[in-house]
């Protein structure tokens, strides 16, 4: 999966239906899901209706590379909601079959040919039995896949062809009955504790019997002692008591046995490798045990009459298909028996899916005993014949489709007037042009986003003729069969060229911008199957060469530069299937099918040395880890889409289809080699939208998947929106306030002449233009512009006819397309008409195929037959629908189809698409909501370019009104975004369910927990905005639910031992997939009772454990921090009444009747913070970034259970760390994890200011005080202060301390003090020795309890005490006096700084203090009362504001002036 990048494919299925050569085939138990898995590697699910058994495909799951084997369930729960497949690469998936994401995917080495999910006993879950090509049977989880236990053989262990798990009757155990391909017969007993770590587990007894190669082995769940054995050729029963043939019968002439199974104690069904079912009856007179109504039997009453029955089975049904064309392999067929919850008897049926992709079933009749006699007494006992029931198909399901599927360039075929097939494509991200090549040889380069406009949304678009433009190379005879644009893969090659090879046996070299040939290289003798590049470190020559492969079997270097082929090998007897490089040794090596390896000189063409066996299997591990060795380090750092879309593009070739696995072990797919080692490919990669072909088999069209990366567009959108603005205007916008920082930074360095000329220079450049900050801050980032800065020198003198200036920024376009396919049209008719005309959005045309991604990159898709299954209610047409009566009724069914779509179905497909959908929505139209005037309508977008251009020297008047309609304008588009921000956030489940919507999806707490600390600003807030109105629409008894349900999986942590929780960021990273949140119904009692019920499932395996954690710490971080204050928040009135409290409590778990819950999460939030990096948790990963965050916002409720000093010093080190230059909170371009760390810490230190004002003074004195303390012995202990937090973070404190004294004056007068101490810690002493404190900061100078006295270098500060507190700065030495009974109100030294005047007003005292030094100033000051007067008390004190009560103001050095509030002025002398 793309990381935690959110990514969103949409899929454009064309009018041909994906072949679907069925091998696997599987019917869930309760009828509602059908899968088929084909030879080409991919699943089909199909949507069934249980009474009718109508099958719809819904989607195609996309993942293994190779023909898949067995499907089964993996889940206990009667809606089964997983699927386990597993393919001939070893792959095994586990799937979700409501989105059809992929749970979790390992590759092992064993490859299976037959699962059986098995409820062990003492387990709560199913095990998945395996056997295949191997020779144990491996038992696994079905939802870790992990190997639980194998068992093995002791007596001639060999492959095991075929097993059956049954629970005898009335025993605890399982047996396990298995027959190896050699015809032993083994049982094991299980009691369902064994583990991996156990010993070998060996049979319990084992017998040889005459069957070999046996492909199904079945108990009779009637009549346990009869146990069905099927070989190819013929089946036997035998008894299980001691494996004794008791008859057997063989297959028909020409066909072959596939499986079989029991219908009754007599009756079995098997079926052929010709489709056909055939159902028999057993002779009851060989069959043994308790349930036997034998008649062989002496005391039997029947013994002596003569029997009807003969002694052979008799064939008594026939299940044929007669009209079925002959089948190119065997069919797939499964055999069910279901128990309807409405129905007494059961329903049987027999499905079969055979390779043209058909699917049939037959329910199986009930024929009764004397319908038996009848058919047997005839003179030629003749079969009842059955035809299917049922029989469907993709293709049919596609023909019923009208107006069929659209395709991404359906508008030629109206122009060209004939269908021409696609079959390559490739998308340009840099130019936004799509190359297709097709079945007539041309190739056609398109604007991508038009040409997707033009099929899915309605507009003016839809007028135009011949729009948009395309450009057509003509070169090719017959169909083009791969493209490639070499400098996308790598910058060295040029950006004009582009390579096409074909059926023709050529390759073509293009020039993309003049549309002209360049070169036809014919080199090979065979089509060609492939392109690729070679790796960077090749030697100069081979650089500038591309690397072709075809179906001759030989592997081309073909120079661009030289227009020649300078390496042709030709001589491999097999098909190619994997290349390597050496380039230091200037190898090509190339292995074929065959497991050969041929080692060939790139420069000169020579064949070196051929290989085979174990020599070949090492020279190409040596090339694999040459190749690991190189790229190591920075295929971990490489956004993980990088591989995502690199493998996608090479995942559809024929060459390499069934090639892993067959000789050489598992060889990576050709695309391996790609260069993983470039930086630049990273990047390009993360374009904003890219689009892949999808083809399921070589001989198909190509249907195009688009892959919106909605965080790369919002770089892109923010990376334009910031490049126009000038440092000045970013600045204005609060996104970097560096004069700020620089400002707050300059005081706590030493102010010496020089240092200050510096600090006013850079100040001066702040003020010009302060390229250098924004420079600065762009390093910070992680994504800087270069790839928009096209290069307009080519496409100056590009020929007319080409498609205009191909380098333009596409960011809007793509918005634009994204928002309008996934906005819900429909819910709000107002929002729509300000969407459609002042934003600009278009509505879709037709229901949108979308896609999800998950883990590995295995995807799953929408099928476009699904939308028929919308049912369109028999409502009267909408007024805009109603006038068209010349519109084909197809047309308008389609319409309103689409509108139904969009405004319901598309949130009641699935939890994953509907978080991923609306994450989507709400982060881009934060995103341009914060952008000016961004809007899709296309005149105002270029008012808007117009206006940034502007410089505004001579204004007229037109000019003034034009700016006013502007800003008018400017703030109606800011709220239209708002609006569709809000409706997606808040108002979106009501909306829909209002519309009839009767199972609307809820987005997944889980998935946007995940993303709490996004690095992406955009989506970062999303996330939180979703989740938390998710979280409050829940309601208390949602929430607590949720509470009970997570808490279990809170890491424990004490204060010693280390976190005992690997989140490594990948992990961290990984798609929320883990316990993904079953569909839930829409009352929320019940919805919580199925969450949990799900939720319970333990953990399968060690990595989902930690990921749990992970997610748990989050979720009850937000639920305490966000809902857990409405209860903690009680200071003074703790004395509520108690059963009031508890009633509160219970509601959340964080109360502070019950603060269990509030203990943990604090204690593993702090853990989070502060625990040293270490491999298993490193340093700035966005769970910590979470904690950082969540500490900040719940400090209230954590603050009791917190060591608050560790905690703030943990976050000043965090600010102090990073560069200081970090932008603010609103930034949106991603910073590099240390900078956004440090932001989120800054953030989460301003919360934590605010919130408990007192609690950060206090805290930050004793730390500065306990500073202090050490520096005084810093030289004994030898410790560098440098090193220190408090030294390092200076500036930091000083940020907080200012703000704290802007908005919380009063609760800060009660703290001067402490306020005091901290302020002289972080000043500069040297700023003082020349300025006044009101200068250097003025904030603290605002109260009226602080003076400073330059003249003797003094400070004097009163407190809420009463006394007096005096800094020497001199000595660096505080005094404490005792001064009043009630708060100093005012104080003030005299200008010559003689003496000191304090005034209370609560003991009505008004006092004068002199210092007196000893001689020459040695010995010790002292301070006196010189002497003191009452003042007249202040009528009505307490309604005052205690900051404006009363100024002391020296009219000379002997007279001060006292001023109250009330406006009196008195005078008094010393």
């Amino acid at each position: 999966m793309p990381g935690t990048s959110l990514v969103v494919p949409v899929v454009l299925w064309g009018k041909h239906a994906p072949t679907h050569c069925i091998s696997c085939i599987y019917l869930s138990k309760d009828l509602k899901t059908l899968a088929t898995g084909c030879y080409d590697g991919q699943i089909c699910l199909w949507q069934v209706d249980p009474d009718t058994l109508q099958m719809i495909p819904r989607c195609l799951l996309v993942g293994h590379t190779a023909p898949i084997l067995c499907i089964t369930r993996a889940s206990m729960i009667q809606d089964n909601n997983y699927i386990v497949s597993s393919s001939e690469a070893g792959e095994m998936c586990t799937w979700d079959l409501i989105d059809g994401k992929c749970r979790e995917t390992v590759k092992i080495q064993q490859v299976h040919t037959n699962m059986q999910a098995y409820h062990m006993c003492n387990c709560e879950d199913l095990r998945l039995f395996c056997n295949g090509y191997y020779p144990e049977i491996i038992v696994m989880d079905p939802f870790s896949l992990e190997i639980l236990f194998m068992l093995s053989s002791k007596q001639n262990p060999d492959w095991i062809s075929a097993l059956h798990v049954l629970r005898p009757a009335k025993r605890k155990d399982d047996v396990v009955l298995a027959l190896t391909t050699t015809g032993m017969v083994k049982v094991w007993t299980l009691t369902g504790a064994e583990n991996r770590h156990q010993e070998p587990i060996y049979e319990n007894e084992s017998k040889q019997i005459r069957t070999l190669n046996a492909v199904c082995l079945q108990c009779c769940c009637y009549n346990q002692r009869t146990v069905l054995v099927v070989c190819t050729k013929y089946w036997q029963i035998y008894d299980a008591g001691d494996f004794s043939v008791l008859c057997s019968y063989l297959a028909s002439r020409g066909e072959r046995w596939m499986s079989g199974d029991f219908l009754a104690i007599d009756r079995i069904i098997m079926w052929s490798d010709a489709g056909k079912g055939y159902l028999y009856k057993l002779p009851a007179n060989k069959l043994r045990g308790k349930k036997i109504n034998n008649s062989s039997i002496p005391d039997h009453a029947d013994f002596h009459t003569p029997s009807t029955e003969s002694d052979s089975p008799f064939l008594y049904c026939l299940l044929n298909q007669p009209d079925s064309k002959p089948l190119s392999c065997p069919p797939s067929m499964h055999f069910i028996t279901t128990t309807r919850a409405n129905k007494t008897n059961k329903s049987r049926y027999l499905i079969r899916g055979d390779s043209e992709g058909i699917v049939m079933v037959w329910s199986i009749p009930e024929i009764s005993a004397a319908q038996l006699e009848e058919i047997q007494r005839q003179k030629l006992p003749q079969p009842v014949t059955m035809k299917a029931t049922l029989t469907t198909s993709l293709t049919e399901a596609w023909a019923g489709m009208n107006p069929s599927p659209v395709g991404i360039l359906d508008q030629l075929e109206k122009q060209e007037c004939q269908s021409v097939k696609l079959t390559a494509s490739i998308y340009l991200p840099l130019q936004s042009r799509l190359v297709v090549g097709r079945e007539d040889g041309s190739i056609i380069i398109v604007p991508a986003n038009q040409t997707v406009m033009l099929q899915l949304l309605h507009g003016n678009h839809q007028q135009f003729n011949g729009w948009p433009q395309h450009q057509i190379l003509s070169g090719h005879g017959g169909r083009v069969n791969c493209l490639l644009y070499p400098h996308r893969e790598h910058s060295r090659y040029d950006k004009n060229h582009l390579v096409s090879g074909g059926v023709d046996f050529a390759v073509c070299l293009w020039d993309l911008y003049g549309g002209t040939l360049l070169h036809r290289f014919c080199v090979h003798a065979g089509e060609i199957t492939q392109l690729l590049v070679p790796p960077n470190n090749c030697s100069a020559r081979i650089q500038k060469c591309i690397c072709s492969v075809a179906s001759d079997h030989s592997v081309t270097l073909l120079s661009l530069a030289e227009r020649k082929c300078v390496c042709l090998a030709s001589r491999h007897l097999f098909p190619v299937t994997t290349i390597k490089w050496r380039p230091n040794d200037d190898f090509m090596i190339i292995g074929c099918s065959d497991g050969t390896v041929y080692v060939w000189q790139m420069e000169t063409g020579h064949l070196d040395r051929v290989l085979q066996g174990i020599a070949a299997e090492e020279v190409l591990y040596a090339c694999e880890e040459n190749e690991a060795n190189n790229t190591s380090s920075e295929v971990g750092l490489a956004n993980p889409a990088v591989h995502f879309f690199r493998g996608l593009r090479h995942r559809n070739l024929s060459a390499i289809r069934h090639a892993t696995q067959r000789g050489l072990h598992q060889l990576q797919m050709l695309g391996a080699h790609t260069n993983n080692d470039d930086p630049h490919m990273q990047r390009n990669h993360n374009s904003p939208l890219s689009i892949q072909g999808l083809r399921t088999n070589p001989k198909d069209p190509e249907s195009h998947i688009l892959f919106f990366d909605i965080e790369a567009l919002i770089i892109e959108l923010l990376s334009e929106e910031y490049e126009t603005m000038s440092p000045g205007s970013l600045e204005a916008a609060g996104l970097i306030n560096a004069s700020e920082y620089l400002k707050v930074a300059a005081l706590t360095q030493s102010a010496s002449p020089d240092a200050h000329k510096k600090i006013a220079g850079i100040l001066a450049k702040m003020k010009e233009g302060a390229e250098s900050a924004i420079a600065k801050a762009e390093s910070v980032l992680k994504h800087s512009g270069e790839h928009f800065k096209g290069h307009e020198s080519t496409s100056k003198n590009s020929k007319p006819n080409t498609l205009g200036p191909l380098e333009a920024s596409h960011g809007m376009e793509i918005a634009q397309l994204l928002l309008s396919l996934l906005h819900s049209w429909g819910l709000d008719s107002d929002l729509d008409r300000v969407c459609q005309v002042k934003l600009g959005l278009l509505r879709p045309m037709v229901p949108i195929s979308y896609g999800v991604l998950s883990k590995a990159n295995h995807m799953s898709l929408f099928l476009p037959t699904w939308h028929n299954t919308i049912p369109v209610d028999e409502e009267p047409l909408p007024n805009d629908l109603s006038l068209t009566n010349s519109i084909p009724p197809e047309l308008i069914r389609q319409e309103q189809v689409t509108r139904i779509f969009t405004s319901r179905t598309h949130w009641e497909l699935s939890t994953t698409l509907t978080t991923n959908h609306l994450l989507a929505i709400i982060a881009l139209s934060h995103t341009l909501m914060s952008m000016s005037n961004a809007t899709f309508v296309p005149e105002q977008e270029r008012n808007r370019k117009l206006h940034r251009q502007s410089t505004r020297v001579n204004w007229s008047k037109t000019d003034e009104e034009h700016e006013e309609m502007f800003t008018q304008q400017q703030a109606q588009i800011k709220q239209g975004w708002s609006l569709l921000a809000t409706l997606h956030c808040v108002l979106l489940p009501d909306k829909v369910v209002e519309h009839g919507a009767k199972n609307f999806k809820r987005p997944q707490v889980e998935m946007m927990v995940k993303r709490w600390q996004h690095h992406c600003v955009e989506v970062r807030e999303a996330a939180q905005t979703l989740l938390l109105a998710e979280l409050s629409r829940m309601g208390p008894k949602g929430r607590k639910q949720l509470v009970e349900s997570w808490a279990q999986y809170l890491p424990q942590f004490t204060h010693i031992e280390t976190i005992n929780q690997q989140v490594n960021s990948p992990v961290q990273q990984t798609n929320g997939n883990a316990n993904q949140q079953p569909h839930t119904p829409d009352p929320v009692d019940e919805e919580f009772e199925e969450e949990e019920e799900e939720q319970i499932r333990k953990p399968s395996s060690l990595s989902e454990l930690k990921k749990k954690q992970s997610t748990a710490v989050i979720i009850l971080g937000v639920i305490g921090a966000e809902f857990g204050q409405d209860i903690t928040c009680s200071d003074n009135n703790k004395r509520r009444m108690s059963e009031d409290r508890r009633k509160s409590s219970v509601v959340e778990g964080f109360g502070p009747g019950n603060n269990n819950l509030a203990r943990l999460t604090s204690m593993a939030l702090s853990h989070l913070l502060l625990a040293p990096p270490s491999p298993k948790l490193p340093a700035h990963i966005p769970l910590r970034r979470a904690a950082i965050d969540l500490i900040g916002r719940g400090f209230t409720v954590w603050a009791p259970f917190l060591d608050i000093s560790k905690v703030l010093i943990g976050l000043l080190e965090l600010c102090s760390e990073a560069d200081r230059l970090v932008p603010s909170m609103t930034y949106g371009l991603p910073l590099t994890p240390q900078a956004d760390s440090c932001r989120t810490a800054r953030h989460a230190l301003t919360l934590i200011a605010t919130a408990r004002p007192a609690a950060f003074i206090t805290t930050m004195a004793k730390e500065v005080a306990r500073y202090n303390a050490i520096q005084q012995n810093a030289q004994t202990l030898n410790i560098n202060m440098n090193n220190n937090v408090l030294h390092k973070a200076k500036p930091e404190i000083l940020r907080g301390v200012e703000l704290l004294i802007e908005k919380m004056q009063n609760e800060m007068s009660d703290l001067l003090v402490e306020l005091m101490d901290i302020i002289l810690h972080c000043l500069d002493p040297s700023q003082l020795k020349n300025k006044g404190l009101q200068d250097v900061f003025p904030a603290v100078c605002r109260f009226s309890q602080v003076s400073h006295c330059p003249a003797t270098r003094r400070i004097a500060v009163g407190s809420h005490t009463g006394s007096l507190t005096l800094y020497e700065l001199r000595q660096g030495k505080c005094v404490n006096i005792r001064a009043h009974s009630s708060a100093v109100t005012a104080l003030a030294f005299s200008p010559d700084g003689k003496f000191l005047v304090s005034y209370a007003s609560g003991d009505n005292r008004l006092s004068f203090w002199q210092t007196s030094t000893g001689m020459f100033g040695l010995g010790q000051s002292q301070t006196k009362n010189v002497k003191s007067y009452s003042t007249a008390p202040i009528a009505d004190v307490a309604r005052l504001n205690p900051m404006r009560l009363a100024r002391l103001i020296w009219m000379n050095n002997r007279t001060v002036s006292l001023m109250l509030a009330d406006g009196s002025e008195t005078r008094f002398n010393v």
